[in-house]
């Protein structure tokens, strides 16, 4: 009797503890690595690493080990992230060609009608900030519209790159933005301006008849057609690496060896300025995508080149946005995540090494929508006293179910006009629940539908059926060397009819490809999953396209420009405001 009373003590005091802890408004502090590989962690198994902060962060917290991106890209994955819907909903995908916003000066974005969990938090009294990359486009119709930009978006402060980092960003690199048609752009121009002299050369010497009027006409029009690319690709740091704060841009372009100790730097300040509200600040880091900028302090001490010298110093910003919390008193009441946009970029390569991450046992990388290793990523929460430290929960999860949790935990409502793809965390993280609300999950390359999981919660098993997967080049390598990411859709993917299909709890890495013969629940499987597949796309709806070829387009007229366009130009001492 004793004990069953000590028993009904004990459940009404957790409850009480639940309750309490969902009525208190804790801090939000989200973190988000960029391009980071599941594997380039201590506490997801890599003992060559040093990543002691965030390892401290899963020994305080919960370690998710099926957490997953709604997208193998940057751009439609954080909208994803922000909206809690895959962004096909949003348009933030790729139909054809572009998968992620090329310019600052596009005009392509997160849609206005679009709601983060931003917004929803800045209703429900909090201050909202947002500190490092954005992606998300900036204007509509105007420089000055900034129709995409945080502060449209529910976030009341910023301070960071609209963008993302690029190789162009830093001098010396080669080119990243749209190299192939950059490159392919040079050497047309260079054939016409030969065709020009060699047709100069051929009227002076008097072997073809033709007017040095006309010469000079075509000579202006080669002229013109160099000018109208080398505008956009011949200033891309300009263009693209600049520094926000608010509605002013602080640095353009940016002197990249600064940055991340001024992004520090924004992040203890906010902290320290909101320490006696509620407050969210989403910490979008600008490591680990290339071009690896690193500080002296980093550079050569880590046992993996420049890519480990950036993780390490990754993890030692995170240990000192973790400290500041700490000496405010505000660890015990701020819910802390962690996790990647999406897996490491295995084809981030240079003469010296390997220059994007590791994506541990699982298959594949960045670029890839249906492989585990390009949407598998870290996912670890922290809430002293509320969440179990030390405890690891192997359901599958998404990036687009944070938007709910913390909506849940500011006390909002989740929007009911709309489809959402998202579910809370809490059940799972507080133990009310022992399985994740998701059944199944899809998972997207551009608008290309390559792969879906099912959780057999009564069985255990976890499903993965593969209706397409990207051609490896060279044959038998892991990735696909020789361009920037694997392909979508075209030649360089393979579509599978029958599917292929995977058993994760037996075959995490993706390496024993199920068929009739092996597996006696193939068929049954196979059709279980596209039901869910056709169930899902009845939810699909038609929306405008923010990568299309115009909305992707540079445009002068939408450049965000520190000074008179186009000689933008300031730095972060200066006090230009944008015009």
């Amino acid at each position: 009797n004793s004990l069953s009373v000590l028993l009904i003590v004990c459940l009404l005091l957790r409850t009480c503890e639940l309750k309490a802890a969902s009525a208190f408004k804790p801090n939000i502090l989200l973190i988000m690595a960029d391009d980071l590989g599941i594997g380039d962690l201590g506490c997801y198994g890599n003992d060559t690493l040093r990543t002691p902060n965030i390892d401290r962060l899963a020994e305080e917290g919960v370690r998710l080990t099926q957490h997953l991106a709604a997208a193998p890209l940057c751009t439609p994955s954080r909208a994803a992230f922000l909206t809690g819907r895959h962004s096909l909903r949003s348009g933030m995908e790729a139909s054809d060609g572009y998968r992620a916003l090329q310019w600052n000066a596009g005009s392509g974005g997160l849609p206005e009608n679009e709601t983060t969990f931003a917004r929803i938090l800045q209703r429900e009294g909090y201050a909202t900030g947002l500190i490092g990359k954005w992606h998300q486009g900036v204007n509509c119709e105007s420089r000055t519209d900034h129709c995409h930009h945080p502060l449209n978006h529910g976030f009341d402060y910023f301070y960071g790159m609209p963008f993302t980092l690029v190789n162009d960003c830093h001098p010396g690199r080669p080119p990243e933005v749209d190299a192939s048609l950059r490159a392919q752009l040079c050497h047309y121009t260079q054939l016409m301006a030969l065709g020009i002299l060699t047709l100069a050369a051929g009227r002076t010497c008097g072997f073809v008849s033709v007017s040095w009027k006309a010469v000079m006409g075509l000579a202006c029009l080669v002229f013109l057609f160099f000018v109208s690319w080398y505008s956009s690709f011949g200033f891309v740091g300009r263009w693209n690496c600049i520094l926000m704060r608010n509605h002013d841009i602080m640095e353009q372009p940016m002197v990249l060896e600064g940055t991340a100790h001024r992004l520090l730097k924004e992040a203890i300040s906010y902290i320290e300025r909101n320490k006696d509200r509620p407050f969210l600040l989403f910490v979008s880091l600008l490591h680990v995508h290339i071009p690896l900028v690193t500080t002296k302090e980093f550079l050569g001490k880590s046992q993996h080149g420049l890519y480990g010298d950036n993780v390490e110093e990754m993890d030692w910003l995170i240990g000192r946005i973790l400290n500041a919390l700490e000496e405010r008193g505000l660890t015990n009441t701020t819910f802390t995540y962690f996790t990647s946009d999406h897996g490491g970029h295995l084809e981030a390569r240079s003469e010296h090494g390997q220059l994007g991450g590791w994506n541990g046992i699982y298959r594949g990388g960045k670029g890839m929508g249906g492989w585990e290793g390009g949407i598998r990523v870290p996912g670890i929460v922290r809430w002293p006293g509320v969440l179990p430290a030390g405890r690891v929960i192997q359901e599958p999860t998404s990036l687009m179910d944070v938007f709910p949790t913390v909506v849940q935990l500011a006390g909002g409502q989740v929007p009911q006009d709309r489809v959402m793809d998202g579910h809370s965390l809490l059940p799972l993280l507080q133990e009310a629940d022992e399985h994740s609300a998701h059944d199944f999950l899809f998972h997207y390359c551009g608008k290309y539908l390559h792969a879906a999981r099912w959780h057999d919660k009564h069985s255990g098993r976890l499903w993965k059926v593969h209706y397409m997967t990207p051609q490896f080049h060279p044959e038998g390598a892991g990735a696909c060397y020789g361009r920037g990411v694997c392909p979508c859709s075209g030649d360089g993917v393979t579509q599978h009819s029958p599917p292929l299909l995977f058993d994760l709890s037996k075959d995490p890495s993706e390496a024993r490809p199920l068929s009739p013969g092996t597996e006696p629940l193939y068929q049954a499987v196979i059709a279980t999953v596209g039901e869910a597949v056709r169930n899902h796309r009845k939810t699909l709806s038609p929306v405008p396209q923010q990568f299309s070829l115009s909305n992707i387009l540079w445009k002068p007229w939408l450049q965000p420009c520190c000074g008179t366009f186009p000689f933008c130009s300031c730095s972060q001492d200066g006090d230009h405001s944008e015009t």
